[in-house]
């Protein structure tokens, strides 16, 4: 009777040490790779968003339009949005990129724009007294109290392009998902969980650092719970 190898990776384990030190440099990459798609989509995203979310706050007749689009475009499948994208972008880490701020949209519009229909409308009156002009009370005094939903938006939005970013591996660019996709083809158990891991720290990380980001911009709100 043989006996079971004593080296994890030949007995292809769930946990295997011996996959993390002799893995490492792919490991790391894999982290990179997987952090700057999920920064550069939701940066984007938030970047669209802001101005969408202010003119439908400014027009009213244009929320209903801006919420709609933004809805379909979440509910197309991830790997039909991909397909869509394709003739623009080709197999390219633009393609992810695009579709996943595509995607944080939804979430980055509806809860930007909650937040500036949330502040009190005596309070925009009080500002306006003061000489306070469109842009002014715009950046000064919307924004910073619509902060809270904004912020609540950017965690979902976060959260969500990191699991969707595993998507891209279909491309050839989807940070730990490339390896997940990989481990699974060649059935290389440490790798797929080693990967999986790794994403949800990563969005566990990326939560509880945009939260932390909060309650520094938004001292006031810890007042108001006390």
């Amino acid at each position: 009777m043989t006996a079971a190898p004593d080296d994890c990776l030949a007995r292809n384990d769930w946990i295997c040490g011996a996959y993390l030190s002799s893995r490492r440099g792919i490991l790391l990459d894999a982290v990179v790779q997987h952090l700057r798609l999920t920064a550069l989509s939701v940066l984007i995203g938030l970047l669209v968003a802001v101005p969408l979310a202010v003119l439908a706050r400014r027009w009213g007749w244009a929320a209903g339009p801006v919420l709609a689009v933004t809805t379909i475009l979440y509910t197309i499948p991830s790997l039909a949005m991909f397909s869509l994208l394709l003739p623009l972008y080709g197999l390219s880490a633009t393609l992810v990129v695009a579709g996943l701020a595509l995607y944080s949209l939804t979430l980055l519009v509806r809860n930007i724009l909650a937040g500036l229909r949330a502040v009190p409308e005596e309070t925009r009156q009080a500002a306006r007294g003061l000489g306070y002009g469109p842009i002014r009370l715009l950046l000064a005094v919307e924004l910073p109290l619509a902060l809270p939903a904004a912020m609540a938006g950017l965690r979902v939005a976060t959260v969500s392009a990191v699991s969707l970013v595993t998507v891209g591996a279909i491309v050839g660019y989807g940070g730990l998902g490339n390896l997940v996709y990989a481990g699974m083809n060649t059935y290389f158990k440490a790798q797929v969980l080693t990967a999986s891991v790794l994403c949800v720290l990563i969005a566990v990380a990326a939560d509880l650092l945009l939260l932390g980001v909060e309650r520094l911009l938004t001292p006031w709100t810890r007042v108001t719970r006390a």
